[in-house]
């Protein structure tokens, strides 16, 4: 334990309740609804808002600091779960609050179901399917008594290097923000608030707690906040986390024109901001005044709040501000009406389980294949499987998205399993092979190498690994692709990790790269289907694999300073003219698609209309395949700097052998906006945009035009 953990362990142990103050007499401020009300709320809003203002002229200060601040910050019994204390004599029922990203928090103490990353479910490209994801994760919430589910995450991948990157889905925010939208909805479709997190910047680990993150205005408000904002009025999300960093020297907590004047006033977000945990936190009345309505996991703060209201130095009307965002919350999500119940039954339920794999299986991206794979059982007899994440369970990082399930299938068990009686399959644990190996190998039909990062080389700083120190693989895990390979010509090569791998030193000596990110627990079984070919891959990268580290902006996880500049990924690489290894949107199939016919239903749009563009898919392959179209756009003679490609749509069609489908994608032109800072506004230029159709972001369609008017 670190002693800064260390310490504020120590605290939690000596903070007592607050004292109470009578609470007689007092009369709130009224409050009028507003259509953002409604849309948060749903048909009942007016009367939930009533409730409300007659809740805060009984409630004492003491009562409504406890309903701001955690209690205590330990795992509280009988609910394991990070918990707000509740009202119960006013019918107040309190907040159980949970990670997380990939499944219900092993803080816990229950097994419950490790769906796969975050990072896999973006390679989905499937914002349905990750809508199913939420339903399930906020059944099992549910059966914990949870009622609050600390997801999704939706920082920016800046820089692969990121400890957390797995937890989140996309170096792009319209790629997030339809995958976060998704998840949210499936969430709160289950009467659980989603969490939303973390308000902003927040994409380095080893120095989260410290760094200040410097960022011009346009940045920020057209790269770091759009998928927040459409969580925020698209999902209607229950709830925002704040980040650790500070932002243009502010912390997040006590940043006024983050929380305040961007979220709450511009965006009329109108659910609660709860802080990050135990260092996210940096005030009391600053950070109430600044838009922080709970400080988590305890009143390390907060609990001085009732003194300060006594001596003057803030309002209880200033606490009523977050107090009915804390109640609306409550009321709106039937907390007090329908509480969650902690139960033995509703987790890693068989249906949980197969979604667990289904989601695996469409998020795992095969990026080479030289008529390597899929394997086919009638012409295969013996496989040999090696590398050190070979028989490995392979779930994530054991940082506060870690989960507890019953049992993990690896991919060696993965294998195994799915080659039966009739194919041997030998396991060869040596990263040096013995000579008697090396015949094993050359004799091989094929050979699977798993290799990649795992827990002890990135995930969450203080409680898992921090950033990365590299994109490579290990010099040992180089060492026996390249010997395999040079026995053994059919030799695949499985990956897992958060990020983007290099493989420069390797690649062109294999016949087949599978990328596989942290799968799940039926990540195994997943890894399995796709190499025998009992499921066509579908998967597509979320995010760009560069040639080399230094062909991305730099990543410093060292400084207590940085500036993100407005390029990074796959935009950073299209305007420094710079070849990725496998572009943004990339993925193979076991079959091949044909696009013809782009075209667009009109020439021209007003600055507050849409365009349809679309393209016939055939699938010119002996399988039935998934395919992904994506429309990237570029702003013709521009008067800002811009991207040379920008992700504004996507869509999934599913063919069967010789099928022809038509997509169809609409285009707002609000969507084509760029953040004006003289005027504080959103602009839709009139100029000639670009729309390029294409399956990544590198191998598109000759580009289509479209006149935008004023």
């Amino acid at each position: 334990m670190s002693c800064r953990f260390a310490a504020v362990a120590a605290a939690l142990v000596v903070i007592g309740g607050c004292g109470d103050d009578g609470g007689t007499g007092y009369t709130p401020d009224p409050f009028t609804p507003t259509a953002a009300t409604a849309a948060y709320c749903g048909d009942d809003y007016e009367q939930i808002e009533e409730r409300i203002t007659g809740l805060l002229g009984q409630l004492t200060v003491a009562q409504k600091v406890r309903l701001m601040h955690g209690e205590r910050g330990l795992v509280v019994e009988p609910n394991l779960a990070y918990a707000v204390e509740g009202v119960p004599e006013l019918d107040i029922p309190g907040l159980q609050m949970l990670d997380g990203p990939r499944g219900i928090s092993k803080a816990a103490e229950v097994f419950a179901t490790a769906f796969p990353v975050a990072m896999l479910r973006g390679a989905t490209w499937d914002p349905q399917l990750e809508r199913r994801v939420g339903e399930a994760m906020a059944r099992e919430l549910r059966a914990t008594g949870g009622n609050v589910l600390l997801a999704p995450t939706i920082n920016i991948l800046r820089h692969p290097r990121w400890g957390r990157a797995q937890e989140t889905y996309s170096e792009d925010t319209h790629h997030m923000g339809a995958m976060g939208v998704a998840f949210i909805q499936g969430v709160q479709s289950e009467k659980v608030i989603a969490s939303v997190k973390h308000l902003a910047a927040n994409s380095i680990e080893d120095t989260r707690h410290d760094v200040d993150v410097t960022m011009d205005e346009r940045t920020l408000r057209e790269i770091y906040l759009p998928h927040f904002r459409r969580a925020v009025q698209d999902a209607q999300v229950g709830s925002v986390m704040s980040a650790y960093n500070s932002l243009n020297g502010s912390y997040a907590d006590v940043n006024s024109h983050l929380l305040t004047d961007i979220l709450k006033d511009e965006w009329q977000f109108q659910g609660f901001v709860e802080s990050d945990w135990f260092f996210g936190t940096h005030s009391n009345v600053e950070s109430v005044r600044a838009g922080l309505d709970i400080e988590m996991p305890a009143g390390l703060f907060y609990s001085d709040l009732v003194g300060l209201v006594a001596d003057g130095s803030i309002a209880q009307q200033e606490l009523d501000v977050s107090v009915r965002r804390i109640l609306r919350a409550q009321f709106c999500y039937n907390l007090d009406t329908d509480p969650a119940v902690r139960t033995d039954s509703g987790r890693e339920t068989t249906e949980h389980l197969a979604l667990s794999r289904e989601v695996a299986e469409r998020g795992i991206v095969l990026l080479k294949n030289e008529s390597a794979l899929p394997i086919d059982d009638s012409s295969v007899s013996n496989v040999v499987v090696l590398g050190r994440l070979a028989d490995l369970e392979q779930i994530g990082d054991n940082g506060s998205s870690d989960v507890t399930p019953t049992d993990v299938v690896t991919a060696l068990e993965g294998i195994t399993g799915r080659a039966g009686s009739s194919i041997t399959v030998t396991h060869i644990t040596n990263d040096v092979l013995t000579a008697g190996e090396e015949t094993t190998v050359a004799t091989a039909d094929v050979v699977i190498v798993v290799v990649g990062y795992a827990e002890d080389d990135e995930g969450e700083d203080l409680i898992g690994a921090g950033d990365r120190e590299t994109m490579e693989l290990t010099a040992e895990e180089q060492g026996l692709i390249l010997a395999v390979s040079a026995l053994n010509s059919r030799t695949v090569v499985v990956l897992e990790g958060g990020a983007s791998i290099t493989m420069s030193g390797w690649l062109d000596q294999v016949a087949a790269v599978l990328m596989a990110w942290y799968p799940g627990q039926m990540g195994g079984d997943a890894i399995a289907n796709i190499l025998f070919g009992d499921v066509n891959p579908s998967g597509r990268l979320p995010i760009s694999f560069p040639v080399a580290d230094a062909d991305l902006p730099p990543f410093d996880n060292v400084s207590t300073s940085v500036t993100y500049g407005y390029f990074h990924g796959y935009r950073h690489l299209a305007n420094e003219a710079t070849e990725s290894l496998f572009p943004f949107g990339f993925g193979l199939s076991y079959t091949t698609f044909d696009l013809a016919n782009p075209r667009t239903d009109q020439s021209s749009m007003s600055a507050d209309g849409s365009v349809t563009v679309s393209v016939d898919v055939t699938n010119s392959g002996s399988v039935a395949g998934v395919q992904t179209i994506q429309v990237y756009v570029t702003a013709e003679g521009s008067r800002v700097m811009r991207s040379p490609l920008d992700l504004r749509g996507f869509e999934q069609v599913s063919l069967a052998p010789a099928e022809t489908k038509t997509v169809s994608i609409v285009v707002s032109a609000a969507d084509l906006a760029f953040y004006d800072v003289a005027a504080s506004a959103w602009e839709v230029e009139a100029l000639t945009y670009s729309i390029r159709l294409g399956t990544n972001a590198r191998d598109t369609l000759p580009p289509l035009s479209i006149s935008v008017s004023q």
